[in-house]
């Protein structure tokens, strides 16, 4: 590998994709951010996220929409893309809202896609995917070969660029690669998701509210191991493939409360309240694709990863 590849990375002031930039960086390779700063979340928590980044030598940024860039120039700067760049949220899918999904995770994927296609010099075109996808899929654990069902107009958008994908590798040779995230935690984690809206709450006295009794059984993977799996795909020889990237095990939400008890020192206080649309029984990744091809092992436990997410985000509200 040169000094001198290049990768974009889509998303890059969000929580998995700045931790992937500065992944890039420190194996050598120069990146191109690019991050809209959509109003999902504060802006000033993205900043925080790119404060790092824009002082290492071989980052350049770029705050744009990608529906609005010339992504025909950047894509030809480029050895590698990484395409984080997404509208989340499963529960914010619904209704008018939909039309913003549809631009920002289907459209502006046509649309990188489409630029790839015509630079024969990238090697790589990793996508980031979703276990939403899978949905109600009658298999668990879920292989790739999983049946999809997604239960969300979000999971809906995310199969969708999954499948574009799929689609410009067979009949334009795009090197393309989906990577399905499992639940993904720890420092940096969105201010939408549970473990950093538990961790806010019980810094601040107040109520946590879980959806539904807390039966629901999820993946849950360190931020870190899913930046490891997109690392691997740099030196992936395949494309047109999809693999899941999960930690590998499953918990249920009521049963991991004592782990946040015991690392805040402080009992949880828990409102149930009513399960929201679009939220999935059980999570659980079969992760032997990615073992056997990526060299993918989940390293980090879920003791660990949920300290180090805690002592994040004690001082990300100690402004």
């Amino acid at each position: 590998m040169s000094r001198r590849e290049t990768c974009l990375v889509t998303g890059a002031a969000g929580f998995i994709g700045s931790r992937l930039s500065l992944g890039l960086l420190d194996g050598g390779r120069s990146v191109i951010g690019v991050d809209a700063f959509m109003d999902f979340y504060p802006r000033w928590i993205k900043e925080k996220n790119l404060k790092e980044l824009v002082a290492r030598p071989g980052f350049e940024f770029i705050e744009a929409d990608l529906n609005d860039l010339n992504l025909d120039d950047l894509v030809g700067r480029s050895q590698v893309v990484f395409h984080l760049a997404a509208q989340a949220g499963v529960r914010t899918s619904w209704g008018r809202n939909f039309s913003v999904y549809i631009r920002n995770n289907i459209q502006a994927s046509q649309s990188l896609l489409e630029a790839a296609k015509d630079h024969s010099a990238l090697r790589k075109f990793v996508y980031a995917s979703s276990s939403s996808v899978y949905g109600l899929s009658p298999d668990l654990p879920a292989s790739e070969t999983s049946p999809c069902y997604p239960l969300s107009p979000y999971g809906v958008t995310k199969l969708s660029a999954e499948q574009l994908c799929f689609l410009y590798q067979k009949n334009y040779g795009v090197p393309t690669v989906a990577l399905r995230y499992f639940t993904v935690y720890g420092p940096g984690q969105r201010p939408d998701m549970a473990f950093h809206i538990f961790f806010k709450a019980m810094a601040e006295g107040r109520e946590i509210s879980i959806y539904g009794d807390g039966s629901q059984t999820r993946d849950f993977t360190f931020v870190d191991d899913i930046v490891a799996a997109n690392l691997a795909c740099l030196d992936l020889d395949k494309s047109g493939e999809v693999y899941n990237v999960g930690g590998g095990h499953r918990e249920k939400l009521k049963d991991i409360l004592p782990l946040f008890e015991e690392i805040t020192g402080t009992k949880a206080r828990v409102q149930l309240v009513d399960r929201q649309k679009g939220d999935v029984p059980h999570t659980f990744a079969d992760i032997r694709k990615a073992r056997a091809d990526l060299g993918f092992v989940p390293r980090t436990t879920l003791r660990e990863g949920l300290a180090r997410e805690w002592e994040w985000i004690r001082a990300l509200y100690d402004r």
